[in-house]
């Protein structure tokens, strides 16, 4: 089953429009060494403003150039995720300065325990792909945050994982724990257990730090996720056309900085721009808007041959209620069915208000409930079931059929949290309610939990980079 939007030619005039807005307008790019290899590859350079205009041939090269298949792989090395083969994977929030421990108490400050909690669920639930940190742990000093973040995530997980990234010291830590971690340089290289999120700043802007750490990230052939988030309205044009011309040209300008660091980096195609509303000043999450924008930008990155991110499956409320149901199935629904390759950042409540385990939970059940939507009917000797009709008959049941054993399992999703008991059964118990359902559900997840084995002398070696890395980065700030 499959979803599309935009025409060849839609695509065609998109593609152009932002090989205009980069040939005419052009980049913000706040990096000496990379204006420097811009400037030798043809592009005119302004080196007092640092502006990069960048003729259509040179993002044509450059982009073709770049990786466009790789796997990330967990602790486990058979706990994957794939782009570009066609798999869908799906990934918790990278990190939340606010964590809500239940819906609709206030907000704290999220810790490094809530971290724990965030690998705890993203291990336990199975249409999690790569567990995010969920929580942004404010007591943490953010030179050496991102190495305390993974090395936590490790303990109580063999997924891959995602973090925030910070600057070049702090992913230089990162790299010798990639490499501790996996035993050599070489399997740290084969096997990428994360990737940083390289986010232009829109419009047209890039962040020294975010360029500067892809120098250490490409040492060891890491792949990247370009991804800007562009809101229409704000930081983009008020049109959707519009925005989707500037989104992808920052995306393909950041992909013509990754290849000028390294030729050949894996990318992946960040489509995730959203728009912005009017009335209460933030950014929609689940707005039909989102819905269009999931599908197109899929489409264009999938045009460039990349495998595609997508901000699909999220909500603006704040409850697990009838809108977060609506908002997280109707953009998950259309995003899948226009084959993306990962999604999220799931476990957010609102608009980045907080990280919520319960509306992860919810989004948990959608994921699986809208998979099913994407499958091959089967049409064949079996499936029509020919022979079954006719010995069953007029007024027979086909409960009782060796067919129906056979085929029920395969063919009827089954619901973890949703409910389907009839009145009088459902009146029972209380009266059914989801947003209660995901509360009790997640002590039960936690008490189910059982934490994988990792090696003592693998842990002490990794302590000793987190020791190196507070030691250096405290020097460092000095």
């Amino acid at each position: 089953m499959n979803i599309s939007l935009l025409s060849k030619n839609d695509i065609e005039k998109i593609h152009e429009a932002s090989l205009l807005i980069l040939e005419r307008i052009g980049i913000h790019v706040p990096h000496e060494k990379v204006l420097s290899r811009f400037a030798d590859i043809g592009a005119i350079v302004d080196n007092k403003e640092r502006l990069v205009k960048i003729p259509p041939a040179i993002v044509k090269e450059l982009i073709s150039k770049a990786g466009k298949k790789f796997f990330l792989h967990g602790r486990n090395l058979s706990k994957k995720a794939e782009f570009g083969t066609g798999r869908r994977n799906f990934n918790t929030s990278s990190g939340q300065a606010f964590w809500l421990d239940n819906i609709g108490e206030d907000r704290r400050y999220a810790t490094l325990n809530d971290v724990i909690i965030a690998a705890k669920f993203g291990e336990i639930l199975d249409q999690i792909t790569i567990p995010g940190a969920m929580a942004d742990p404010q007591e943490i000093p953010i030179q050496w945050r991102a190495i305390e973040v993974a090395n936590e995530m490790i303990q109580y997980t063999e997924k891959p994982i995602t973090f925030w990234f910070f600057d070049r010291l702090s992913t230089k830590f990162l790299m010798d724990f990639l490499i501790t971690l996996r035993g050599d340089e070489e399997k740290a290289r084969k096997y990428p257990l994360f990737q940083p999120l390289f986010e232009p700043v829109s419009p047209l802007s890039f962040p020294f730090n975010g360029i500067d750490l892809l120098f250490e990230t490409a040492k060891l052939n890491m792949p990247v996720q370009v991804g800007p988030m562009a809101q229409m309205g704000m930081s983009a044009p008020c049109t959707i056309a519009g925005t989707l011309a500037q989104e992808n040209a920052e995306i393909l300008s950041g992909i013509c900085i990754t290849q000028l660091i390294k030729p050949g980096l894996p990318i992946c195609y960040g489509g995730i721009c959203h728009a912005f509303d009017m009335r209460s000043v933030q950014i929609i999450f689940g707005g039909p808007e989102q819905a269009l924008f999931s599908v197109a930008m899929t489409e264009m990155g999938k045009f460039y041959g990349f495998p595609v991110y997508i901000n699909a499956g999220l909500t603006d409320s704040k409850r697990v209620d009838a809108q977060a149901g609506l908002e997280i199935g109707i953009t998950l629904s259309m995003g899948l069915l226009a084959k993306a390759d990962i999604f999220g950042h799931l476990g957010i409540c609102g608009m980045d208000q907080a990280a919520s385990l319960d509306i992860l939970l919810l989004q948990s059940e959608i994921i699986s409930y809208v998979k099913n939507l994407d499958r091959d009917l089967i049409i064949n000797e079996n499936s029509l079931a020919l022979d079954v009709i006719k010995k069953v008959g007029p007024r027979g049941s086909f409960l009782e059929t060796m067919h129906t054993l056979k085929n029920y399992r395969k063919e009827l999703w089954s619901p973890h949290l949703l409910n389907r008991e009839d009145y009088p059964a459902w009146k029972e118990k209380g009266g059914f309610d989801v947003e209660k359902e995901c509360a009790e559900m997640k002590s039960l997840f936690l008490e189910q939990y059982e934490q994988p084995y990792l090696d003592p002398d693998i842990k002490k070696d990794l302590e000793h980079v987190i020791t190196k890395a507070r030691k250096e980065s405290t020097n460092h700030v000095k």
